[in-house]
C-alpha cells in the first residue's frame, strides 16, 4: 500500500509534527521574550545589553545553521525520525542547562547547542508529513503544521510573563522531553524506507552543488525564505530600540510584539496552505504575501511619533505576510528527490535563519562605516533582503502538485 495516501490531515504524524514545531518555535523564540530581564540579571543594560543580544541571537542561529546540514545529512542517511528523536533531546538539555547560567559565555554556549538542536525538527517533520500525505493535500498538512506549530511563540510569550526567564527555560526543557512519548506512535515514511533498501547516495550535501540546476534550484530556495528572519530577527526583536528611534509615545516590548507577529504568522501559515490550493500554485501564494510583507515593512518605517499599540499592530501585519514558512519549506522539499529530501528540508529553513547574522552584519556596518542612521541602515537592508527574495520566486520552478516519489542521481 502506498503510505502517502493513508493518512489524513489531522492524523498521528501530522499532529506529532505540529507539536514537535510548537515546542521548537517555543524555545526557537523564548531569548528574544527574556532578552531584556535574562541580560539585565547578568548585569547588562543599555546598548551593551541591546549589541550582547544581537550577539547572543546570531550565535543561536550559527547552530542553526550548522546543525541543519548535521540533521539534514541524518535525514536522509538514517530516517526521518532518528532527527525528530535526537534533535528533541539535544535542544531540551540545552534549554535546561541555559536555566543554570550565570556567564554571558555560558549563555552563548546554550543557544549555540541550542541551535544546534532546533535545527533537526520542522525539516524532518515538513519532511515525513510531505512523504506520507498525498501531493494533492499536501500543501495544506505542512500548513497546519506550522499554523500550529508558530503558536508556541504564544505560549512564550505569556510563560515569559508568568515565570522567572530561568524557570522559562527549564519549561522549554521539560516540553520537549514530554513530546518524546508522543514520538513513540510515529511511523517512518513509506517512501525513505524504499530508498533506504536502494543504493542511491542518500544524505549527501556536496550532491546539491554537483549540478547546476540543482545547485540553483538549492540556492533559490535558501533565498525565498530571508524576508523571514529579517522581519522576525532584526525588525521585531529589536522593536524595542526602533521604537526610541521613531519617538514612539511609550516603550515597545519585544517580547509582546513578537507574540502580536506569531499570532498573525500562525494564521497566515495555515491561510497561505489554502490560497495555493485555489490557486495550485506555489509561487502565485508567494507574491500575494510578499506584497503584504512589503507593504507592511513600509508602514513600519512611517512610524515617526506614534504609538507602541500601532507598533504591534504593524508588527502583527509583517508576521501576516512572512507567515510562508511553511510553504517555503514545503517547496524545498518538493524541489529534490527522496534520496535528498530532508536534507534540502532541515538545512534550507536553518541555512535563512544562520542568514540572520549576515544581514546583522549588513544592518551594522550601514552605520558604522557608511554613516546611515538606526532607522535608514534598517530600511535599506529590507530594501536588499526584499529585492534578492523576489528575483528568487521569479526565477524558481512551480512545484505545486508535483510527484515526490523520485530520487537524485
Amino acid at each position: 500500500m502506498n503510505q502517502s495516501k493513508s493518512i489524513g490531515l489531522l492524523s498521528i504524524p501530522v499532529l506529532v509534527a505540529a507539536l514537535g514545531y510548537f515546542v521548537d518555535i517555543y524555545d526557537l523564540l523564548l531569548f528574544g521574550m527574556v532578552r531584556n530581564t535574562s541580560l539585565l540579571s547578568l548585569g547588562l543594560t543599555g546598548d551593551k545589553a541591546i549589541n550582547t543580544g544581537l550577539e547572543i541571537m546570531s550565535v543561536q542561529m550559527y547552530g542553526l545553521l550548522i546543525g541543519g546540514i548535521f540533521w539534514g545529512i541524518l535525514g536522509n542517511k538514517k530516517g526521518r525520525l532518528s532527527v525528530l528523536f535526537g534533535s528533541i533531546l539535544l535542544y531540551s538539555a540545552a534549554n535546561i542547562a541555559n536555566g543554570f547560567v550565570h556567564t554571558i559565555q555560558q549563555y552563548q554556549l546554550c543557544r549555540f547547542i541550542a541551535g544546534i538542536g532546533l535545527a533537526g525538527e520542522l525539516g524532518a517533520g515538513i519532511t515525513l508529513v510531505s512523504e506520507l500525505i498525498s501531493k494533492e493535500k499536501r500543501g495544506i498538512a505542512t500548513s497546519l503544521v506550522a499554523g500550529i506549530g508558530l503558536t508556541g511563540a504564544v505560549a512564550a510569550y505569556f510563560i515569559s510573563q508568568l515565570f522567572d526567564w530561568r524557570v522559562c527555560f527549564y519549561i522549554g526543557g521539560g516540553l520537549g522531553l514530554a513530546l518524546l512519548a508522543l514520538r513513540v506512535s510515529v511511523f517512518e515514511s513509506g517512501m525513505y524506507t524504499q530508498v533506504q533498501k536502494s543504493n542511491v547516495r542518500k544524505g549527501d550535501f556536496f550532491m546539491f552543488f554537483t549540478k547546476k540546476k540543482r545547485a540553483k534550484k538549492y540556492i533559490l530556495s535558501v533565498l525565498i525564505g530571508l524576508p523571514t528572519w529579517y522581519v522576525i530577527g532584526l525588525l521585531i526583536q529589536v522593536s524595542d530600540k526602533f521604537g526610541k528611534e521613531f519617538n514612539l509615545s511609550e516603550a515597545v516590548i519585544p517580547g509582546r510584539a513578537v507574540m502580536y507577529a506569531y499570532v498573525a504568522i500562525s494564521i497566515a501559515d495555515v491561510l497561505i496552505g489554502l490560497v495555493s490550493h485555489v490557486l495550485k500554485s506555489r509561487k502565485k501564494a508567494l507574491y500575494i504575501f510578499y506584497a503584504i510583507t512589503i507593504a507592511s515593512i513600509v508602514l513600519y518605517f512611517r512610524q515617526q511619533n506614534g504609538t507602541a499599540g500601532n507598533m504591534y499592530m504593524i508588527c502583527a501585519l509583517m508576521g501576516f505576510g512572512t507567515g510562508f514558512w511553511a510553504l517555503f519549506v514545503t517547496m524545498a522539499a518538493e524541489h529534490f528527490g527522496t534520496n535528498l529530501r530532508a536534507t534540502a528540508a532541515t538545512t534550507v529553513p536553518n541555512m535563512v535563519r544562520g542568514s540572520l547574522p549576515i544581514m546583522v552584519f549588513l544592518f551594522t556596518a550601514l552605520q558604522k562605516r557608511w554613516g546611515f542612521s538606526f532607522i535608514d541602515a534598517g530600511a535599506i537592508t529590507g530594501v536588499i533582503v526584499m529585492t534578492i527574495s523576489t528575483i528568487a520566486v521569479f526565477m524558481t520552478e512551480e512545484t505545486f502538485g508535483k510527484d515526490l516519489d523520485f530520487t537524485e542521481s
